[in-house]
């Protein structure tokens, strides 16, 4: 955790989401190496965006959340608009997708990946 970083920031990993990021990694030829990543952009329909992408560098500023042995990466500012948020999969009639249950967000759209804090 980076110096001056408040302790009781929180980000969950559903069950779900543990499973398809496990599996995901599996298809790729290096995927013990890789790790969830979810940062917040500004941009989107509402004003931020969530990103999930793998990567393979920790760096300094990340905040490591782990379930069943998946790791998943937050940034230190992006964790400022996520804390308390839960990654979960979703696998509907719809499709299938990542989704991000965030306390903090005011609005959405119905992107599902743009939210707005109030």
């Amino acid at each position: 955790m980076p110096d001056g970083a408040v302790q009781d920031r929180a980000f969950a990993i559903t069950e779900s989401a543990a499973k398809r990021i496990a599996f995901l990694k599996t298809q790729e030829a290096d995927g013990d190496a890789l790790k969830m990543r979810v940062s917040v952009l500004g941009g989107g329909c509402s004003g931020f965006q969530y990103v999930f992408d793998f990567d393979r560098t920790v760096n300094d500023d990340d905040h490591v959340f782990e379930r069943n042995g998946v790791e998943v990466l937050v940034d230190d500012v992006s964790l400022d608009l996520l804390s308390g948020a839960q990654l979960d999969y979703k696998d509907e009639l719809i499709g299938a997708y990542f989704a991000v249950e965030n306390p903090n967000a005011t609005a959405s759209c119905g992107c599902g990946t743009s939210f707005a804090i109030g």
